[in-house]
C-alpha cells in the first residue's frame, strides 16, 4: 500500500509503518560485505542530516550539490535536504571538472557532497573557480584530503553536527511549511546539444508521478529493488522514490560494472535499466546456447518457443492461455527458463522497467519469453521520467513504449513531434527564460523533440527529430533504430551510424574485443594489437556477413554499405559520450572525420 505524503517526511512516515524492517541494503565504500539499515535507522540518519544542514547555515530553497556514486549516504543527504526545504542538484560521478564548475556557478552552490577520491579531487581543483562554494563534504572516509584544504569535511564529522538532533524542533516546523510548489531537485541535462540546462522538478511533480505510476506499476512492499542506473538519472531517481513510497527494500549497487555480481548476491525482484543491459543478457544467453550440446540447444529453443507463445502470443495480448500451453510452460519454466533467470540472480522476478533508448523488438520478445516482465516505457527528465509504459494486466505490443500514464496529455505536433502537458511536466529550465519560451507553446504543451505516433492507445517512438539524418539523396535515416539492430550482435560493443548529407549509410563500429579476439585465435589469425585485428580483412568480411544478416529487415537506403572497425571505445573522456552514455554525434563526426571521409572517398 503506497504511502502518499510530502517527500520531506516520507522516510519518517515509512519508519512508523515498517519500523525495523530492512529499508536499505548496501556495501560501504571499499567493502565486499552487504549491510542493511532499517526504516527506523534510515529515518534517524535523515533527521541527523537535516539538523546538520541547519547547523551549517543552509537556508530554505537553497541549492546543494551531490557528486557521488550511488550509496546510502546519497539517500540520507537527499531526504535530509528535503526535510529542511533544501534543493538538491545531482552530478554524475563521472562528470568532468568543467561540467561541475559550470553547474556550481550556475546554481550558486555553497555545499557539495562528494563520494570517493576522484570526485573529491575534482571538487577541490575547481573550488577556487567557484566563488559561491564553501564546503566539500566527503562520503568515503578513506579519501585523502589535501593538506591545503580547510574546507573539506568527512560525512561522519558532518553527521556529528546533527548527532543528537539539536535543531529538531526547527526541522519539524519546516516540515509543516513544506509546500508541493517548492523546488525539490534541479537535474541538469547531459548536454548533447550544448550547455547543460537545469530541469526544475517540484514536489507536486513527484506526487503526481507517484500516484500515476502506482496505478500501473505493481511494486510491492515485499519487493527487493536493486539500483542499476545512477541516482542522478531521473529514471533511477524517480523509480527509487516510487519504490520507497511502496515500502520496498532498496539494494544499492554502487558500481554499475558490478551489477551482475550484485544481482547474483542479493537476488532482487525488480530493477530499472536501459536497453543495453538486456541486450547484453540476450547476447550472453545466445552465446551460451551456441556453445551447448545439440540436445541442450534443442531443449532451450523449445523452451523459448513455449515461453514466447505463452507470454507474447497470449499474455501480452490479454488473451486466455490454453490449458495445454500453460502446462507446457510450467514444465519448461521449472526445468529450463528458471535456470536462466537464476544465473542472473533473479529467483522471484517481478517487474523490470526499461527506457532511455530504442528497445529492439527481438530483445524485448526474448526477455518476455524467458519469464521476465520487461516494462518498456518512455520519458524525459522534463516529464519526471514516465510518460508512458506497459501496464501489467493490460495488453501491450512489442515495439511500443506503452500507454500514457494517468494525467498526461499527449499531442502529436508538426513533424510528428510528441508534445506533453500534465502535472508531472517541469515548470521550466532554471534561469533559462529564453529557452523556456521555445520549449513550451501557447497552449502550455512541452515540446519533447521526439517523433512518434499513437496507435490503439499505445505510443510508438520514431526518432529524436534532431537526430534524424537526411542523406544527399533526400532519404531520412533514423540512426538509433539501426544501431539497436546491430547491438544485439555479440561481436558489436558500440556503433555510431553515419548518414547526414551523405550518399549512403555507413558506421563506426567498436567490436566486443573479448569475443572478437577469441574468434581470431580460433581462425588462426595473427594480430599484435587491436588495431591489427580491426584492419584484418577476414575479420572485416565476417563482420560484414553478420551485419548484412542483421539488417535484412531494413529498406535498402537504410542499410549500412560500409563500416570501419575502431580499436578504441567512444568515451566520456574523449567527449564522445554524455554522462548517460548517449552518443555525442557531432563530436564523433569531428573526432573521426578522416576515417569517415575515407569511407565515402573510396566509393
Amino acid at each position: 500500500m503506497q504511502t502518499r505524503c510530502h517527500l520531506s517526511v516520507l522516510i519518517h512516515k515509512q519508519a512508523k509503518k515498517y519500523g525495523d524492517k530492512p529499508a536499505l541494503t548496501f556495501r560501504n565504500f571499499g567493502s565486499l560485505k552487504w549491510e542493511s539499515v532499517s526504516w527506523n535507522g534510515f529515518s534517524h540518519r535523515v533527521k541527523q542530516v537535516s539538523n546538520a544542514l541547519l547547523n551549517l547555515g543552509v537556508k530554505s530553497q537553497e541549492n546543494i550539490a551531490i557528486f557521488s556514486q550511488n550509496c546510502a549516504q546519497y539517500l540520507y543527504t537527499n531526504f535530509g535536504a528535503y526535510g529542511v526545504r533544501v534543493v538538491t542538484i545531482p552530478f554524475y560521478a563521472t562528470s568532468s571538472e568543467q561540467q561541475i564548475q559550470y553547474i556550481i556557478n550556475d546554481a550558486q552552490v555553497r555545499f557539495i557532497f562528494v563520494g570517493e577520491q576522484e570526485q573529491y579531487n575534482k571538487a577541490h581543483r575547481v573550488f577556487a573557480l567557484c566563488p559561491s562554494l564553501e564546503r566539500i563534504i566527503i562520503y568515503d572516509r578513506s579519501v585523502r584530503i589535501s593538506t591545503h584544504d580547510p574546507n573539506a569535511l568527512y560525512f561522519d564529522d558532518f553527521i556529528k553536527l546533527g548527532e543528537n538532533l539539536p535543531r529538531q524542533s526547527e526541522v519539524e516546523v519546516l516540515w509543516t511549511q513544506a509546500s508541493m510548489d517548492d523546488i525539490c531537485d534541479i537535474l541538469y541535462t547531459s548536454g548533447t546539444t550544448g550547455d547543460s540546462k537545469g530541469v526544475i522538478l517540484t514536489y507536486s511533480q513527484y506526487d503526481a508521478a507517484f500516484k500515476a505510476n502506482d496505478a500501473c506499476v505493481p511494486i510491492r512492499e515485499k519487493d527487493r529493488v536493486i539500483n542499476f542506473l545512477p541516482f542522478t538519472h531521473i529514471f533511477e531517481r524517480a523509480w527509487t522514490y516510487l519504490c520507497l513510497t511502496e515500502g520496498a527494500q532498496m539494494i544499492i549497487n554502487t558500481y554499475p560494472k558490478e551489477i551482475q555480481k550484485s544481482m547474483q548476491e542479493t537476488h532482487p525482484t525488480c530493477m530499472c535499466s536501459v536497453p543495453r543491459f538486456w541486450e547484453k543478457v540476450y547476447i550472453a544467453v545466445k552465446d551460451r546456447i551456441e556453445h551447448s550440446s545439440s540436445l541442450q540447444r534443442k531443449a532451450f529453443r523449445y523452451a523459448l518457443l513455449i515461453g514466447h507463445k505463452r507470454n507474447i502470443s497470449y499474455k501480452s495480448k490479454g488473451k486466455h492461455v490454453p490449458i495445454a500451453l500453460e502446462l507446457q510452460y510450467k514444465v519448461v519454466d521449472r526445468t529450463i527458463l528458471s535456470l536462466v533467470r537464476k544465473q542472473l540472480g533473479l529467483i522471484h522476478p517481478n517487474i523490470f522497467p526499461t527506457a532511455g533508448a530504442y528497445v529492439s523488438p527481438e530483445v524485448e520478445g526474448f526477455i518476455h519469453a524467458i519469464g521476465i516482465f520487461m516494462v518498456v516505457g518512455y520519458g524525459l527528465t522534463e516529464s519526471l521520467a514516465t510518460v508512458s509504459c506497459d501496464f501489467r494486466g493490460k495488453p501491450f505490443s512489442i515495439g511500443s513504449v506503452g500507454r500514457p500514464i494517468n494525467g498526461i496529455q499527449i499531442k502529436i505536433g508538426a513533424d510528428n513531434e510528441i508534445l506533453l502537458k500534465g502535472p508531472t511536466i517541469t515548470r521550466g529550465y532554471y534561469k533559462r527564460d529564453n529557452v523556456n519560451a521555445i520549449a513550451f507553446d501557447q497552449e502550455g504543451f512541452f515540446h519533447t523533440g521526439d517523433a512518434g505516433y499513437m496507435k490503439k492507445g499505445e505510443l510508438y517512438l520514431q526518432e529524436r527529430i534532431k537526430d534524424l539524418f537526411k542523406t544527399s539523396n533526400g532519404k531520412y535515416i533514423a540512426p538509433q533504430q539501426i544501431e539497436a539492430i546491430l547491438l544485439v550482435d555479440k561481436f558489436i560493443d558500440q556503433v555510431a551510424v553515419i548518414a547526414d548529407q551523405r550518399k549512403f549509410v555507413s558506421a563506426l563500429i567498436v567490436p566486443e574485443f573479448r569475443i572478437a579476439e577469441e574468434w581470431a585465435r580460433s581462425h588462426n589469425i595473427q594480430f599484435g594489437s587491436r588495431e591489427e585485428l580491426c584492419a584484418n580483412q577476414l575479420f572485416n568480411d565476417m563482420m560484414m556477413e553478420r551485419i548484412a544478416t542483421l539488417q535484412q529487415t531494413l529498406a535498402p537506403y537504410q542499410q549500412i554499405k560500409h563500416f570501419t572497425l575502431l580499436a578504441h571505445h567512444f568515451s566520456e573522456e574523449s567527449g564522445e559520450l554524455t554522462s548517460t552514455l548517449k552518443l555525442k554525434r557531432p563530436v564523433i563526426a569531428r573526432n573521426h572525420k578522416l576515417i569517415i571521409d575515407k569511407m565515402y572517398d573510396e566509393c
